[in-house]
C-alpha cells in the first residue's frame, strides 16, 4: 500500500524489526519560522514500555537519522536497549525521531534550514518532557542536526554519539561526487523528489533485505512525500554563500568547548562522508573515542552491530572508574630513539649498508656523521615546510640509507610516522593509508603514483629526483632533497615528550583487515633498550636485517645495520648468497629473518661459495620472528651459520618482543610432551599470562600462570603499544577483563599454554579453536602430527559445523603437490588419521595453502574452515 496523505501516521504494519506497539505521534509547537503553527511527529519511544516493565531510565538517547532515512534506522538500538534493560543492564530510554518532512511524520510547506531543524528537535525534547541526562545520537544529516542541539544544551548533556556524518567541509574542496551530482542544476528536483533516484543511490550502498529496502521506502511512496529529501539536499551548505552555513559554522566551533563523553562510529566505505570528516570531528572532540567498523559503508547501523557497541560503551560510562585516566608511566623515561645518532655524530664509521644499492660488491655506505646530519637537515626542512609534531606521515619508502634518515627525522620533529608495507597488497595497503589520513606520504614513484590514483589525502614529498612534469602529474610539491636544502643549517624544532605518538605500525592483515597499532616514544625506545639488553647489542655488533619492522632499529641500537639485496616486502626473494653479502659487508654478527626468509636462505645454501659460508660462520645470533618456524628448518639455518645460537623471539605488532627461545632449548622442550611451539619464556620486564577457555572456546577465564592451562595469551611489557588507532572496540576487547591486573596489558588473540618451566607454547589463534563436542581443541599440535606424516609440507586442522559441535578436518598441502584441490584420497586419510590421537572427520588436499601477503607463512585457517565446509557440504572443489 502507497502512502500519499501528507499529514502524519502511524508505520504500516508488519515491517521487519518494528515493533508497532513503540511508535507514537506528538504533537508539537513549531518555532522561529514554523511559529504558530502545530506540528505532527512520528517517532520510536520506549518510554511507556519501560514504565510497563516497571524500570526506570538512566537517561534517554535521542536518535536523528539523516537524510533520506527514518527512525526506522534505529530499530536495532530500540530493540537492544528494551532486550537489555530486561536483562539488569542499565536503563536507557530511546527516542528515535521521524524529522518533520521525513518518515511518517507531518509533510509542510515550510522550506527547513539546518537552524530550523535544531529548532524543530529542541521543540520535540521540550514537548516530550525529557529528563535529564540526555544522549544525542545522529547518522548523516542527522548528526549536524543532533550536535547543534547539544551545543546549546550543553547542561542536559550525558554524551554524545555520532554515524558516518560531518560538522565542516572545507570550502576550498569540492563536494563528494554523490553530492555533487544531487545538487546538480536540472538533477536536484528530478533526483530527489521527482523519482527516487537519491533514496534507490542510499539504499544501494549496503546490502540489504528486500523487506528492509521495502521497510526504508514506505514513508516516501509519493513525489510529494519526497519533497523532505529534496529539501535536505538544497539545504546542504557547500559555499559560504549558502543559508545553512552560519548555524554549521556555529556548531562546528561549539563542538571544541564540549567536554562530555564522546563516540564515533564509522563505515570507511562512505562516498558521502570521507575519512577527512572524521578526522575534523576527532580534531573538534579529541577526546572521542572512535572506532571504524572496515568493510562497513555509509549505512554503516544496517552491517555492523552498532547498538551494541553505543550501549557497551554507554554502561563504560558509567562505570566507577569511568573518566578516570590510566595512571601515567612514572618511571624515568627511556633515551629518545634518536640518542645514539647524537652521540655519534662526529663518527665516521659506517652505520647503514643499503645492499639493493651495492657498489662494487660492498653496498651503499653511510656513516654516522653523514646520517645524524641528514637527518637534522630532514627534520629542520620538515619543520620549515609546515610539517609539525602530531601530524601524520606515511612512509611508502623501501629500507634503506633514505628511509632510514627520514624516519628518525620525522620522529625527532614529534610527527607520527604511519607504516604500511607493501606486503599488505595495493587494497590492503590503501585501506590502510586512507584509513590513518596522513597529513604527508612521502615515497617513490610506485607510491606517489598509487596516492594520486586511489586518492589517499595528505601533501606528497618524493624521496627521489623526479621531473618537473612528473611532479607535477603526482601533486609532488618538494623532493626530500629539497627539504634537506631547506633545513640545512636551521635549528630543530623542540623535541617530542617521551608520552607522546610517534609511529602507527600496521599490522599483517593475516587475521582480518591491517590494523593501526599506536605507539608512543617511551614504547618504542623500550623496545630498543630491551632488545639491546636481550641480544647484548653493543656498537660493534653489527646487524643484517631482513625482516621489515627490525630493519630501522640499528641507528637506535647504536650499531651498524645492513639490509641484503631483497624485496623487504616479498621475503621468499631473500637468498643465502644476499645474506652472506650482507653479513661480509657489514661484518655483522647478528642476522633477522622472517620464517618465509628463512626457507628460501635454507633452499639457495647450494649457492654459497666457500667466501659466503666462512661469513656466515662469524655470526653468533640468529633471529627468525614473525611466525612459527619448525625446528628441522632452524637446524638446517644453523648449519648454515654453525657458530650462531639460533633464536625465535615470539611477538606481534602489538609487542614485537614478547618472549624467546633458542633452539637447544627448543630441542629440549620437545622431551615435555607439550603441544604447539615453544616460544620460551618472557623477555625483560614482560609478562604473560593465560586466560583459560570455555566450552565454546572463548577466554572467558580469569588469567593465570599456573601450568598446562589453555586459553588466551595476555602479554604486560614495557614496549607494549598504547593501542589501537581509530578501532576503540578492537582496544576494548584487547583488554577485556583485565582490570585486576596490574600496569598495560593486552590480548593477543593467540591461544597456548605455559608449562611448569614457565615457557610459553602456542598452540594457535582463538578464531582458529575448534569447539567440539568434548570441549575446544587447538589446532597447532593436531598439525605437528600431520606434518610428520611423509610427503606432507604443511598441514592445518580447522573446524566444520556448529559450535560446541564442530568435527576436525585436516587441509594438506603435499608434495609432490596436487594439481586440484579436493577430499584426499583414501589411502592419505588413513595415514592422516593415524598420525595423531585427535578424531579427524576428513582429510582435504590443495596445491598451496593460503597465507598472508607479509610473512608468506600465516596459514589462512579460517578461509580454509569456511572451504572445507563448502567442499564437504556436496560444492564442486575449487581453490581455497
Amino acid at each position: 500500500m502507497t502512502i500519499t496523505d501528507l499529514s502524519a501516521t502511524l508505520p504500516p504494519a508488519g515491517l521487519p524489526g518494528l515493533d508497532p506497539a513503540l511508535s507514537r505521534l506528538v504533537e508539537v509547537d513549531g518555532a522561529d519560522a514554523d511559529a504558530g503553527h502545530r506540528r505532527t511527529w512520528h517517532l520510536l519511544d520506549t518510554g511507556a514500555a519501560l514504565t510497563e516493565r516497571g524500570l526506570t531510565p538512566v537517561g534517554t538517547i535521542v536518535a536523528v537519522h539523516g537524510n533520506p532515512t527514518w527512525s526506522y534506522l534505529w530499530r536495532a538500538l530500540v530493540n537492544a536497549s528494551l532486550a537489555r534493560a530486561e536483562a539488569g543492564a542499565p536503563v536507557w530510554r530511546v527516542v528515535a525521531v521521524d524529522q518533520l518532512e521525513m518518515g511518517f511524520s507531518e509533510r509542510t510547506d515550510l522550506r527547513r534550514t539546518l537552524a530550523q531543524r535544531i529548532t524543530d528537535l529542541g521543540g520535540l525534547v521540550d514537548a516530550l518532557g525529557i529528563r535529564d541526562p540526555i544522549v544525542t545520537l545522529g547518522h548523516d544529516w542527522g548528526g549536524p542536526i543532533s550536535l547543534g542541539w547539544a551545543v546549546a544544551h550543553r547542561e542536559r548533556l550525558a554524551a554524545v554519539i555520532a554515524l558516518n556524518t560531518a560538522v565542516h567541509h572545507a570550502e576550498d574542496a569540492p563536494l563528494p561526487f554523490p553530492l555533487r551530482v544531487a545538487t546538480a542544476r536540472g538533477v536536484l528536483a528530478a533526483g530527489t523528489t521527482g523519482t527516487t533516484a537519491f533514496l534507490d543511490t542510499t539504499l544501494a550502498l549496503a546490502d540489504l533485505d528486500p523487506a528492509v529496502r521495502a521497510a526504508f521506502r514506505a514513508p516516501y511512496g509519493t513525489a510529494a512525500r519526497r519533497r523532505g529529501i529534496g529539501g535536505f539536499v538544497a539545504d546542504i551548505p557547500a559555499t559560504a554563500a549558502d543559508e545553512s552555513t552560519p548555524a554549521l559554522r556555529s556548531l562546528s566551533a561549539g563542538l571544541r568547548e564540549l567536554d562530555v563523553p564522546a563516540l564515533l562510529l564509522r563505515g570507511p566505505k562512505d562516498p558521502v562522508f570521507l575519512e577527512a570528516h572524521l578526522d575534523d570531528l576527532v580534531d573538534r572532540l579529541p577526546h572521542a573515542d572512535v572506532h571504524r567498523f572496515e568493510g562497513a559503508g555509509h549505512l554503516m547501523a544496517e552491517e555492523r552491530p552498532y547498538a551494541d557497541a553505543v550501549l557497551d560503551w554507554l554502561a563504560a560510562q558509567s562505570a566507577p572508574d569511568a573518566g578516570t585516566p590510566a595512571p601515567a608511566d612514572d618511571t624515568p623515561a627511556p633515551a629518545p630513539l634518536w640518542d645514539a645518532l647524537t652521540r655519534r655524530r662526529d663518527d665516521d664509521d659506517v652505520a647503514v649498508i643499503d645492499m639493493a644499492g651495492r657498489r662494487g660488491g660492498a653496498g651503499l655506505r653511510v656513516s654516522w656523521r653523514q646520517l645524524a646530519a641528514r637527518v637534522d637537515e630532514l627534520a629542520a626542512g620538515l619543520d620549515v615546510l609546515g610539517v609539525r609534531a602530531g601530524d601524520r606521515v606515511s612512509l611508502l619508502v623501501p629500507p634503506g640509507p633514505t628511509l632510514t634518515a627520514v624516519l628518525y627525522a620525522l620522529l625527532r620533529i614529534g610527527a607520527v610516522v604511519v607504516v604500511a608495507d607493501r606486503g599488505l597488497g595495493i587494497r590492503g595497503l590503501s585501506r590502510a593509508v586512507r584509513g590513518a589520513v596522513p597529513d604527508v606520504v612521502i615515497g617513490e614513484v610506485a607510491g606517489l603514483a598509487a596516492a594520486r590514483a586511489l586518492g589517499w589525502p595528505g601533501r606528497r614529498l618524493s624521496a627521489t629526483a623526479l621531473p618537473a612534469a612528473t611532479m607535477r602529474a603526482l601533486g609532488v610539491e618538494a623532493t626530500l632533497a629539497d627539504v634537506a636544502r631547506a633545513g640545512r643549517g636551521r635549528p630543530l624544532p623542540a623535541p617530542p615528550a617521551a608520552d607522546a605518538d610517534a609511529a602507527i605500525l600496521f599490522t599483517s592483515g593475516s587475521t582480518g583487515p591491517a590494523k593501526g597499532v599506536v605507539y608512543t616514544h617511551r614504547q618504542l625506545s623500550s623496545l630498543r633498550d630491551a632488545l639491546a639488553e636481550h641480544f647484548a647489542v653493543g656498537p660493534d655488533t653489527g646487524l643484517v636485517t631482513g625482516f621489515a619492522p627490525f630493519a630501522l632499529l640499528g641507528p637506535a641500537l647504536g650499531t651498524r645495520s645492513a639490509t641484503p639485496d631483497m624485496d623487504v616486502s616479498a621475503p621468499r626473494t631473500l637468498t643465502a648468497a644476499a645474506v652472506a653479502a650482507a653479513v661480509r659487508a657489514s661484518d655483522a654478527r647478528i642476522v633477522f629473518l622472517s620464517p618465509a626468509a628463512v626457507r628460501n636462505v635454507v633452499a639457495t645454501a647450494a649457492e654459497l661459495s666457500d667466501g659466503d659460508r666462512a661469513a656466515l660462520a662469524r655470526v653468533g645470533t640468529f633471529l627468525s620472528t614473525g611466525a612459527p618456524v619448525g625446528t628441522p628448518l632452524l637446524q638446517r639455518a644453523q648449519q648454515l651459520m654453525p657458530n650462531a645460537t639460533a633464536h625465535t623471539p615470539y611477538g606481534m605488532t602489538e609487542c614485537l618482543l614478547v618472549a624467546d627461545v633458542t633452539l637447544p632449548e627448543i630441542v629440549d622442550a620437545a622431551a615435555s610432551g607439550d603441544r604447539g611451539v615453544c616460544v620460551g619464556v618472557p623477555i625483560g620486564r614482560g609478562r604473560v599470562r593465560i586466560a583459560p577457555l570455555d566450552a565454546d572456546g572463548r577466554a572467558t577465564g580469569i588469567p593465570t600462570t599456573d601450568a598446562g592451562v589453555t586459553g588466551e595469551v595476555v602479554i604486560s611489557a614495557p614496549h607494549l603499544k598504547r593501542g589501537y588507532f581509530r578501532l576503540h572496540l578492537t582496544d576494548r576487547e584487547a583488554t577485556r577483563d583485565l582490570g585486576d591486573l596490574r600496569g598495560r596489558w593486552h590480548r593477543t588473540g593467540d591461544v597456548g599454554h605455559l608449562d611448569a618451566a614457565g615457557r610459553l607454547w602456542i598452540e594457535g589463534r582463538l578464531p582458529h579453536v575448534i569447539a567440539t563436542a568434548n570441549g575446544p581443541v587447538t589446532p597447532v599440535g593436531i598439525e605437528q602430527d600431520v606434518e610428520s606424516v611423509p610427503g606432507v609440507v604443511r598441514a592445518a586442522a580447522v573446524g566444520v559445523g556448529p559450535v560446541g559441535r564442530q568435527v576436525v578436518a585436516v587441509v594438506v598441502e603435499r608434495a609432490p603437490g596436487v594439481r586440484r584441490a579436493g577430499v584426499a584420497s583414501a589411502g592419505l586419510t588413513e595415514v592422516v588419521r593415524a598420525a595423531t590421537a585427535q578424531p579427524i572427520a576428513a582429510v582435504l588436499v590443495v596445491p598451496t595453502l593460503p597465507t598472508d601477503i607479509r610473512h608468506n607463512s600465516k596459514i589462512d585457517r579460517s578461509r580454509l574452515a569456511a572451504w572445507a565446509e563448502r567442499v564437504l557440504a556436496g560444492e564442486k572443489p575449487t581453490a581455497p
